[in-house]
């Protein structure tokens, strides 16, 4: 019984998480994506940037964070009680325990993203009809640019159900606004980290059929808030993109990355199928046997390879990324916004009605393997290699 399995096996996650590795299943959705060695150093530079103090009890996790990351857990003799300096670093440090360096690594740089996505300038959205203030991203309309930022940096912006339904409510308040043209990026290192997997443990009172169910629903009025948008919609890759915030970039307009931007659709690997109307517009973009890699068979691509097959339609240096492409776009907004929208339509409406009925397929048999055996025992064998690590 396919219900029964879905509670066993989420029940079956905790418990292991819980007895056997002293960590909540949580701490695994957090390390699907550790941060890479480089990603540490990049976080190490961007530290020194910070124009705000943040403060003494924050500064000595950071130094707790990178001794732990680069040393292992303390193993130094205990500082004098009168050396009040070092016995607060020592105390900080030892406090971390048995945490692994990796572990360590990750919180470090999940930390400094989220003191720079807390200094990156954005305003809260203006208020149209009902719309109230929005939990996960910053909204702001400036020089005829309406952005709309993912605003989760310390957890890679992982997409919430939440996140879901703000982003369907934005994206309706900006293709009614008076902007010329709508911005879609990341705040932190990241772009977007696809789907928060914590979305699949909340088993509704209906069981999975009913989570499926409403999931499927959800990711329906999404993508059709993309398909149908009126204006001309850009992407301002800052960082990683994965899963459904890569499958959707073929329904933007314009898609530019930074050159340290990665794109990656890791379907297969845990049994599921593509969204985003991805199946359709992937080939259309780069040919069948590009898309296939990516769809089928879980390749990732630099944001230099992203360009080349036209997902990206161009990269910058990371030293200049938002500079460059600001100025780009602040000309763009500059241009008659009826002229822009009409131009879209004439692109975009002759397969509008095909690539309402293409979401509605990836729907329905995404919600199929949700269901399936397969797509359990795929997430099974990630996690179980996953705690090999």
């Amino acid at each position: 019984n396919v219900k029964i399995y879905l509670i066993a096996f989420s029940c079956m996650l905790e418990l292991i998480s819980k007895l056997i590795f002293d960590q909540p299943f949580s701490f695994y959705t957090a390390a699907l994506m550790a941060a890479s060695v480089e990603e540490f150093n990049a976080a190490k530079e961007k530290l020194g940037a910070l124009k705000k103090d943040p403060g003494n009890e924050v500064k000595l996790k950071i130094y707790a964070l990178f001794k732990q990351a680069t040393q292992g857990p303390c193993n130094t003799p205990k500082p004098s009680m009168l050396d009040f300096v070092n016995k607060a670093k020592w105390d900080a440090w030892k406090s971390l325990g048995s945490t692994s360096q990796e572990e360590a690594r990750q919180q470090y740089v999940d930390l400094i993203s989220s003191l720079v996505g807390a200094e990156a300038p954005a305003v809260a959205a203006q208020p149209i009809g009902s719309t109230k203030g929005f939990q996960t991203l910053l909204m702001s309309t400036e020089d005829n640019i309406t952005t709309i930022r993912l605003n989760r940096p310390e957890k890679k912006n992982a997409i919430t159900v939440e996140m879901y339904n703000e982003l369907i409510e934005a994206l309706d308040h900006a293709g009614k606004d008076d902007s010329v043209i709508t911005v879609i990026t990341g705040s932190g290192d990241y772009y977007c980290s696809g789907n928060d997997l914590n979305n699949f443990r909340k088993i509704p009172e209906g069981g999975v059929e009913k989570m499926a169910k409403d999931s499927g629903e959800l990711l329906k009025r999404y993508v059709k808030a993309y398909i149908d948008f009126p204006k001309p919609l850009i992407g301002v890759i800052n960082g990683p993109a994965v899963g459904v915030s890569v499958t959707l970039l073929g329904l933007f307009d314009v898609v530019y990355a930074t050159e340290r931007a990665t794109f990656h659709t890791p379907f297969s690997q845990l049994g599921q199928s593509p969204e985003g109307c991805s199946s359709y517009l992937f080939p259309k973009i780069m040919g069948a046997a590009k898309a296939s890699e990516m769809l089928l068979f879980n390749k990732k691509l630099t944001a230099a390879q992203a360009c080349e097959v036209g997902l990206v339609t161009e990269v910058f240096p990371e030293s200049s990324f938002q500079a460059e492409v600001w100025t780009r776009l602040r000309a763009y907004a500059k241009l008659p916004r009826n002229s822009l929208a009409l131009s879209k339509q004439l692109i975009r409406g002759v397969e509008k009605e095909k690539l309402h009925a293409i979401n509605d397929a990836e729907v329905e048999r995404l919600m199929e393997r949700w269901l399936s055996d397969e797509c359990m025992q795929a997430i099974v064998s990630f996690f179980q290699a996953k705690s090999k690590l």
